[in-house]
């Protein structure tokens, strides 16, 4: 006989380890006890040794779904000769460090009951249990205890409450354990407030399917946030959400029933259908089909279709009801958070929805759905959030103090830290107003209650005028680390690798301030997590009237032909019709003289620049809109590439001259080229010298490793060309994973760097 004391670290907490422990101390007939603590949960078991083992053995392998058993240690103790198996109360004391898990789709079995006329749970909206439901978004406090959530004004009646003490029901310890006589309850409203009297309804979720049928727009309270549905087929429809929410262009999200009416919209390989059916429910982005039954206001000018599937019992039976997909987007108007609030919502998006299918369990965190896309045969996260956070991400290194991040100022995202493990937030948004600011600023202190960080480090980006560097610079009694925006990206990237550097990267966005007081965005590093040196650029363009380039490309495309031809170029033939001779002949002198033009080496504007010569896109509605739209007019078979030479052969700063480019481009377009063809040609060219630049900074270097990222690497076609490339130079490729290559992952990447410099400047251990 023998007896062993187990500690599990990881996501052990909230999703039924403990009953998992006792059934399968009950199966191998092992006597001893098991229980939460600060830390994860600690079992001590006493058997023959033959059966320790394989109860040891087991413990990680077959743990419930939503856990993730990242460590197991055991160490032997003193034999007690007890018989049985309990679960203890957890002890009081300790600072929390157990995980707080992220919301989690229907599990099956919840899913059948849903479905089960003959069940106590048939057709509930808030059917969960200890696989399934939510978490993040409920929770307030750790431990995480029902009186720690939302539900806590919700008291279990004796049914739900026998499932809740039963070590062998699925729902023991489920804190939003609930049914229809004492949990959460859904209403249909108008804005106003007045309830929606339908009497061939049943109940108000069939309302709703009825009225979205009947062509209504309905704002439905989810899990994160709400959402704004409607018919996805029905072109009137969809063009009336548009105009209402004045979100023009920009693709919404379309909600399937299942798999099977997913692929009726998309073309998806099993991976793909895989990713779509993780507990997480991202929208998934995924070739649209030709014949599939949206309307063409769903995801105008895109060649894929955001897709996800239902991950509310809510969710399923309003899919149900309805019988055919439904548009789900963001519930809120262009440029601000998504509304979570009853009152906040039927306030804010009276003027959007025709009805409010509402629910009275309070959201406490307010979560936008998760966005993927696979690259690779891997995921690739464009927005990290319902789903994923606050799943933890380990940091390469543990500098000894505890870390604050505030990221960047477009698709923010923050981070805290400690102890070599870092959580990031969820999608916060464009901190560019006070709803988003405040949603930030709440969201931080949230985190640093839920993981019990109090920073001594705060890093920022180095821009001045971010709001989210503008936070860091007001905190007192901390010590403030800047770190350059592209720094952070190459960090990131690295870090969620577990690598320190050095290594090479190529960081493409939009923009970020350089250290040069410049406008950076087409980047060759060569660095690690704490330093870099700037090997390389894109030769530097103006950009005329500062961030009105960013709205009209067509400016982008007047700088780059200064550049490229001189000044006062000609209008050129892709933008006849669409600029006037007077605003360009205006721009062009901008670009010439400088005047509030800055200098920039973006390459998002340099596909700004080249969208618009093809006469693709003059202006855009949305960030990214003009190079989106020229990725998706690629030809694929085109393999002749423009000239883009990668000059610095000399030993000097490496620099990707696309003044060339973009006079073949203009040579191509004035002899009616089709669009396809030069898409092609100059996704072809930036791909082959930034291969060509990246072999060249790698040979002087040393290093052997590249990172891609930036927002422009979200392109899959530049992406896949310029990672064969480099892999057919003999180089190791790494591309963000579990994080944005966008700048929702700044904030990682500014803990990476604030952890490696303090750890080298103040001697602290560092675990590697």
């Amino acid at each position: 006989m023998t007896r062993v004391r187990a500690r599990i670290e990881g996501t052990v907490q909230g999703v039924g380890f403990r009953p998992y422990v006792y059934r399968l101390a009950g199966e191998l007939g092992v006597a001893g006890h098991v229980l939460n603590d600060s830390r994860g949960v600690v079992v001590e078991v006493e058997a023959a040794d033959e059966t320790v083992e394989r109860f040891l053995a087991r413990l990680p392998v077959e743990a419930p779904p939503l856990a993730n058993v990242e460590r197991v240690t055991a160490e032997p103790v003193e034999e007690l000769g007890e018989s049985g198996f309990s679960i203890r109360d957890s002890p009081a004391g300790g600072e929390p460090r157990a995980a707080v898990t992220p919301d989690s789709a229907t599990c099956p079995d919840c899913l059948a009951e849903l479905l089960d006329p003959a069940d106590r749970r048939f057709r509930y909206p808030f059917t969960n249990c200890t696989n399934c439901g939510p978490r993040f978004t409920i929770v307030r406090g750790v431990p995480y205890d029902r009186p720690n959530t939302t539900m806590a004004a919700f008291t279990m009646c004796p049914a739900c409450r026998a499932e809740y003490d039963d070590p062998s029901d699925r729902r023991f310890h489920a804190q939003p354990n609930a049914c229809p006589d004492c949990g959460p309850r859904v209403r249909l409203v108008y804005a106003g407030g007045g309830p929606v009297l339908d009497a061939r309804a049943a109940d108000p979720v069939e309302a709703a399917a009825r009225a979205l049928l009947d062509g209504a727009i309905v704002a439905i309270k989810g899990i994160g946030g709400f959402h704004l549905a409607c018919v996805a087929r029905d072109e009137d429809t969809v063009a009336e959400l548009r105009a209402r929410k004045h979100r023009e262009d920009k693709p919404f999200a379309v909600m399937a029933a299942d798999a099977a009416s997913a692929r009726d919209l998309v073309l998806m390989n099993a991976a793909e259908e895989e990713l779509l059916l993780t507990r997480a429910r991202p929208i998934v982005l995924a070739p649209r089909r030709p014949d599939a039954p949206v309307a063409p206001s769903v995801a105008p000018g895109a060649p894929r279709l955001g897709v996800m599937l239902p991950y509310s019992p809510l969710h399923h039976l309003l899919l149900r009801d309805a019988g055919e997909p439904l548009v789900m987007t963001s519930g809120n108007v262009s440029d601000e958070p998504i509304a979570y609030d009853d009152d906040d919502a039927c306030s804010r998006l009276a003027e959007i929805a025709d009805l409010f299918l509402l629910h009275d369990r309070p959201i406490e965190t307010r979560t936008d759905d998760s966005v993927v896309r696979l690259e690779d045969g891997r995921p690739l996260l464009l927005r990290r959030s319902r789903g994923y956070v606050p799943d933890s991400i380990p940091l390469p290194l543990d500098c000894g103090r505890q870390l604050l991040a505030c990221g960047a100022e477009l698709k923010n995202t923050f981070a805290v830290a400690k102890g070599g493990r870092a959580w990031v937030g969820h999608h916060v948004g464009d901190l560019k107003n006070y709803e988003t600011l405040s949603s930030f600023v709440t969201g931080i202190g949230h985190f640093q209650r839920l993981f019990a960080v109090r920073p001594e480090v705060v890093a920022h980006d180095l821009h001045p005028d971010y709001l989210s560097t503008k936070h860091a610079l007001e905190l007192d009694g901390v010590r403030l680390v800047g770190v350059q925006h592209h720094h952070a990206h190459l960090a990131a990237c690295l870090a969620e690798h577990a690598e320190a550097g050095p290594a090479v990267g190529a960081i493409f966005d939009g923009a970020g301030y350089g250290e040069d007081g410049t406008v950076w965005g087409g980047e060759l590093l060569v660095g690690g997590l704490a330093e870099f040196e700037r090997e390389g650029l894109l030769f530097p363009v103006r950009m005329p009237g500062g961030d009105a380039a960013v709205r009209q490309p067509w400016r982008m495309a007047c700088a780059w032909l200064t550049a490229a031809l001189g000044d006062g170029p000609p209008l050129p033939r892709g933008l006849r019709g669409q600029v006037g001779p007077d605003a360009w002949r205006q721009v062009a002198e901008l670009a010439s003289s400088g005047v509030a033009s800055p200098l920039t080496t973006s390459v998002g504007r340099l596909f700004d620049a080249v969208a618009a010569l093809c006469g693709i896109r003059a202006e855009v509605n949305y960030e990214g809109q003009a190079a989106v739209e020229l990725e998706a007019a690629v030809d694929g078979g085109e393999r002749a590439a423009y000239p883009l030479p990668v000059a610095g052969d000399d030993g000097g700063p490496l620099v990707l001259d696309a003044r060339v480019t973009v006079r073949a481009i203009v040579r191509d377009v004035e002899r009616g080229a089709a669009v396809p063809t030069v898409s092609g040609r100059f996704h072809n060219a930036l791909a082959a010298a930034t291969a060509t630049a990246c072999r060249t900074a790698a040979e002087r270097s040393g290093a052997g490793t590249v990172a891609l990222s930036g927002g422009v690497f979200q392109n899959h076609v530049l992406l896949a060309r310029t990672s064969s490339l480099l892999r057919e130079g003999g180089l190791r490729v790494l591309v963000p994973e579990r994080l944005p290559p966008n700048d929702g992952g700044i904030a990682y990447g500014q803990l990476a760097v604030a952890a490696a410099r303090v750890a080298r400047e103040e001697g602290h251990d560092v675990r590697a």
